[in-house]
């Protein structure tokens, strides 16, 4: 049986909800997280860029997000991410901004703003609160009234979805079970319980059947991994220099105590050279 894919890949669920076929998809999802009052629910929604094309899928620096228009022009994004970059508020608002900004054409009135969402599905703990769903507007600190309702930041943290959500009716916590994927009898459960999540399950099923699908997934799951291997090089570098500089903290003080540079090389494993110039320094 060919393993299935993982949905929490941005490539694959760029193909399952941000596609024309699968806009039905998107709309559960979104209607789900912004949770909108009741008549006002999203039924229309246009896919700003749905293409991917190979050498996207190759590049490990590509963005492969869902972006989506609403009928009165609210602009909206969805990001997954599978590795920490700690970075995430940043690059959230940095997206916000861009999609923001990018609405006027050069002299056009401020007035004519939309509201702009990005939501954040992150694979990993992130933010300090408990949640799996934080919402992020423009308060005043004291009254706590709202500025504008132009900004709107979700985060969507997978891994603080615990035993105590596995039955429920909401259905974002089911569409967020479904995007954990974490086994063939919870999938079954809410292909039963919910038509559009079973419809997701199809295409999921689908993507991992086809030959072509299967080749460009690989290919992102292999960039995926090479953009996880930085990360972890750039933390490995940041603790050899922390480390580094512990030990020439240690050398400086043994020096004034009199200790040779033979000795102080040797304890602390640092160059003999080194040492000596640390030595020829002025305290």
């Amino acid at each position: 049986m060919t393993k299935r894919m993982n949905p929490i890949v941005d490539f694959v669920f760029k193909r399952i909800f941000g596609t024309e076929e699968n806009k039905d998809l998107l709309l559960s999802f979104l209607n789900a997280t912004l949770k909108p009052e009741e008549g006002n629910q999203l039924k229309e929604i246009t896919l700003v860029d749905p293409h991917i094309n190979a050498d996207q899928v190759g590049d490990k620096a590509s963005i492969l997000d869902v972006r989506a228009k609403t009928k009165t022009g609210e602009q909206i994004n969805i990001e997954v991410q599978l590795h920490n970059k700690y970075d995430m508020e940043k690059r959230s608002l940095y997206y916000w901004a861009k999609m923001y900004e990018g609405q006027l054409a050069e002299g056009e009135p401020y007035r004519n703003l939309k509201k702009t969402v990005t939501i954040s599905i992150v694979d990993f703990s992130y933010l300090p609160s408990k949640s799996y769903h934080s919402v992020f507007r423009l308060r005043e600190d004291a009254e706590k009234f709202i500025l504008t309702d132009n900004l709107e930041i979700h985060f969507l943290e997978l891994p603080k979805l615990g035993f105590e959500h596995q039955e429920t009716s909401d259905l974002l916590v089911k569409w967020l079970l479904f995007l954990k994927a974490e086994s063939e009898t919870k999938l079954e459960e809410l292909a039963m319980s919910e038509p559009t999540i079973r419809k997701a399950i199809n295409v999921l099923e689908f993507l991992s059947q086809d030959k072509e699908a299967r080749k460009l997934y690989e290919m992102r799951e292999m960039a995926l991994k090479d953009e996880l291997n930085m990360i972890e090089g750039a933390k490995a570098e940041g603790r050899t220099e922390g480390e580094r500089q512990k030990a020439l903290e240690i050398a400086r003080e043994m020096l004034a105590e009199g200790d040779s540079p033979e000795r102080v090389a040797k304890l602390t494993k640092l160059p003999l050279e080194g040492i000596e110039k640390l030595k020829k320094q002025p305290h």
